[in-house]
């Protein structure tokens, strides 16, 4: 057993765990932030996708204990307040999803995009939106939906960057 303390969606959680505790398990079991799904255990599917320091990682082959400190983002903790996060917005305006499973991995994958291209001063075009998502499973809607949400969120995403220069 270890102490592991992280800052989960904006506040500071500290508890004991099993040294071999996933961060998916972490998060769902421990501190019951069931929006982030486990469908393959093997880092396959994207489905439990969460943000690490401003990094997005698989958090089904994570151990909770090796992220002792860190800063941990939820798609519960993407919104602002009462208000959508822009990516969440366009999934909805785009119907990017169908059953929802995947949606909560895809969201943090397209924020994740959205903001590494941003950084790099990169276009971000279809293509490398659907090569970016190669890490995160569908199985039903055949990603079109979800490639239009996401570059609909990235025109969003850079103009809020703009303004707040």
């Amino acid at each position: 057993m270890s102490r592991v303390k992280l800052t989960v969606n904006g506040q500071t959680v500290s508890r004991e765990v099993p040294d071999n505790t996933l961060l998916s398990q972490f998060l769902r079991e421990d501190l019951r932030l069931t929006g982030t799904h486990v469908g393959c255990d093997t880092s396959q599917c994207g489905a439990c996708l969460v943000h690490v320091d401003g990094r997005a990682i698989k958090a089904c082959t994570t151990l909770a204990v090796s992220l002792d400190g860190a800063d941990v983002t939820t798609i519960e903790g993407v919104a602002y307040g009462d208000d959508l996060h822009p990516m969440q917005t366009a999934f909805n305006t785009h119907h990017g999803l169908q059953c929802g499973f995947c949606t909560p991995g895809m969201v943090m994958a397209g924020i994740d995009i959205v903001t590494r291209y941003q950084a790099m001063g990169q276009p971000l075009t279809e293509a490398a939106i659907r090569e970016e998502l190669e890490g995160n499973l569908c199985r039903c809607t055949g990603y079109h939906n979800i490639v239009k949400a996401i570059a609909d969120a990235a025109q969003t995403m850079s103009g809020a960057a703009k303004a707040a220069q």
